[in-house]
């Protein structure tokens, strides 16, 4: 007998301040922990289960927004369980998870794993919302046709985000790092903000209105100074307070769904970029 969606869901650790039931939660928060095309230092499948287990260091109240998580109702969800080392076949169970979740009129907040993660999510979402529109916080372009000869990769993710979305219909903030073909590809189809961050919220703002927007935030679009437990970090990027602010002003857009990812608990200092994680992550859940 095929197994439903939400089976394949499991609960480990909780993050603070989730309520008891999925029914009684608008918002539910499910953890995606898959680093098979990790192309440089793995473990970012470890980051859910360590972000749960942070949670608990930090407030529920947020000063930024003035609103807490006692205000909202969340339920966490747990992790999708995934058969190790397939991706195809863990990609689908994330997505079948997305649309049910979807079909029962839930806003997903997920916890990567590597960046492919995003994929099968805006899939289900791109089918939802008409017209979606996916903003990409991340230090590289993610744009590649393919990796090492696989065209399932996180360094390919967004390429294959492009033809779900249709040209233009990403924003990519904070890109640092790509190649020559990549950044090219970028200028012609997507809204590329070379080393740009918080600089452009307001053509962003402008550009995309009440469009429906699904959020992708990769760790390393961070300096590694502020985030140094990633796998692929890349200098020269934003402070912690700046994206906090930017957020904040990502609130005033019609955010329908949001993930975060990249996180690598293996390769952390004193469990910072974990801890960071668990805030950004109440702030998503208080901003959108």
């Amino acid at each position: 007998m095929k197994m439903k969606p939400l089976q394949w869901l499991e609960r480990k650790a909780v993050f603070m301040g989730s309520c008891d039931s999925l029914n009684e939660a608008d918002r539910v928060l499910i953890g995606l922990p898959m680093d098979f095309t990790t192309s440089f230092r793995p473990g970012t499948r470890l980051a859910p289960y360590r972000i749960r287990e942070v949670s608990e260091g930090i407030e529920e109240y947020s000063i930024y927004q003035d609103r807490s998580l006692e205000e909202i109702a969340f339920f966490d969800a747990g992790d999708v369980v995934i058969p190790f080392g397939n991706v195809k076949q863990s990609l689908e169970r994330m997505e079948a998870t997305a649309r049910e979740l979807l079909g029962m009129r839930k806003k997903i907040f997920a916890i990567g794993g590597e960046h492919l993660v995003s994929l099968p999510i805006i899939k289900a979402y791109a089918d939802y919302y008409q017209g979606l529109v996916v903003i990409q916080m991340d230090a590289h372009a993610d744009l590649r046709e393919d990796y090492l000869g696989e065209s399932l990769s996180h360094a390919t993710v967004m390429r294959h985000v492009l033809k779900i979305v249709g040209k233009k219909n990403l924003y990519q903030l904070g890109i640092r790092s790509g190649t020559r073909e990549e950044l090219e590809y970028a200028r012609s189809c997507s809204n590329l903000y070379l080393d740009e961050f918080y600089s452009a919220w307001d053509d962003i703002k402008l550009s995309i209105g009440s469009r429906p927007v699904y959020i992708s935030l990769d760790i390393d679009v961070l300096d590694p100074a502020f985030a140094p437990g990633t796998g692929t970090p890349e200098a020269g990027g934003v402070t912690s307070r700046e994206l906090l602010k930017m957020l904040v002003k990502l609130g005033g857009l019609n955010v329908v769904g949001f993930d975060m990812v990249e996180i690598s608990p293996p390769h952390d200092i004193g469990d910072n970029t974990s801890i960071l994680g668990a805030k950004i992550i109440r702030e998503a859940l208080l901003a959108f």
